[in-house]
């Protein structure tokens, strides 16, 4: 697969829209794609697409590449323009699982590697969650973007907190606090408190809405937190707790920030071959939060998150990867399965 197949390639993935919940056309699309280049490629039972060039596929890896195939909401209309690719998806994260898998194409290897295109990964991780315990791999690397020069060693952690509140309706000219008065409430006190908790907690008001029925007024609010390491999810849910009066907390996404060790074989790889390219390789602590968080603790083997893209237009209505980002990240990922693989160049395949 030489540069420009490798440009057709990721727009392919990108056209096929897999927001979270329905990534069902884009696993079937690479499941078929991966089996006619000769890899043993499967969908499993909760949509996640695994792939080797061995079969069956080793559950004790050398190497396991842990992307996801789904987005956010809110497809874009592919084009290229500027030296650039726009889609949904083209940073985060189609653009580095198209890179890995463009390098594991070139490359033949001599050692195992599991590919692993997980669902839901902004959502609730059940992808993620489901083949984890399936594997055991020496080393893992997770499909994000770092830019081609940099290296993600860690993540913050998240909680989700889901308010609800619901008080009788009184009239205006009465002293009482309705719900919405008392959402906000909550939410000032909450940010205040959270704010000071051992500092670094980033807070957002994610959705808020309120109104009135007959005999009541009622108040809904979505809040995300990102937890720097130290921060443990429950600590903070029982803060929120203690301040909810007599609303309705509910939590989801709990999961506790990441910091992956610096000095393993994995990383110098990656700093060689990214020096190899010209770059000037960075380390990166992201105020984000991905599968690395779940995978990382659970592995306990050497890992970090790599691919093309700038993590600032994650999500954003105007999402896209730099062409040549891209292809030098494709680069980079040949080096490293060459260094950790013991591979070598298969120009048979295209």
């Amino acid at each position: 697969m030489n540069d420009e197949e490798a440009v057709e390639f990721l727009k392919e993935l990108l056209n096929i829209y897999s927001p979270s919940g329905k990534e069902a056309d884009l696993a079937a699309y690479l499941v078929k794609r991966l089996k006619e280049l000769g890899f043993n490629a499967f969908v499993d039972h909760v949509g996640n697409v695994i792939a080797s060039p061995l079969s069956p596929v080793p559950s004790e890896p050398e190497l396991l590449f842990l992307g996801h195939i789904d987005t956010v909401p809110g497809f874009i209309t592919v084009r290229e323009e500027g030296g650039k690719i726009f889609g949904r998806g083209a940073v985060d994260a189609k653009g580095p699982l198209a890179a890995f898998l463009v390098a594991l194409i070139r490359v033949k290897p001599k050692k195992a590697v599991v590919f692993v295109g997980a669902v839901g990964e902004e959502a609730e991780s059940i992808g993620a969650k489901h083949i984890i315990p399936c594997f055991n791999p020496r080393y893992a690397v997770v499909g994000e973007p770092s830019h081609w020069e940099g290296i993600t060693l860690g993540y913050k952690g998240r909680l989700i907190i889901h308010y609800t509140i619901s008080k009788p309706k009184f009239h205006t000219a009465a002293p009482s606090i309705n719900a919405p008065e008392e959402a906000i409430r909550f939410w000032q006190e909450f940010k205040a408190r959270a704010e000071c908790f051992n500092g670094a907690i980033n807070l957002s008001l994610l959705e808020i809405c309120s109104g009135e029925e007959d005999f009541c007024t009622f108040a809904e609010m979505k809040v995300g937190l990102r937890l720097p390491p130290g921060i443990k999810p429950a600590s903070v849910a029982n803060l929120a707790l203690s301040l909810a009066g007599e609303a309705k907390l509910e939590f989801s996404g709990e999961e506790e920030a990441f910091v992956a060790e610096r000095n393993t074989a994995l990383v110098k790889t990656f700093l060689k071959a990214i020096r190899a390219e010209g770059g000037k390789p960075r380390f990166k602590l992201k105020t984000g939060t991905s599968d690395m968080n779940l995978a990382g603790r659970s592995w306990g083997c050497p890992i970090l998150a790599y691919g093309p893209g700038d993590s600032s237009l994650d999500h954003t209505p105007w999402e896209h990867i730099e062409i040549d980002d891209y292809l030098k990240a494709i680069r980079v990922w040949e080096k490293v399965l060459e260094g950790i693989l013991g591979g070598r160049k298969n120009e048979a395949v295209d």
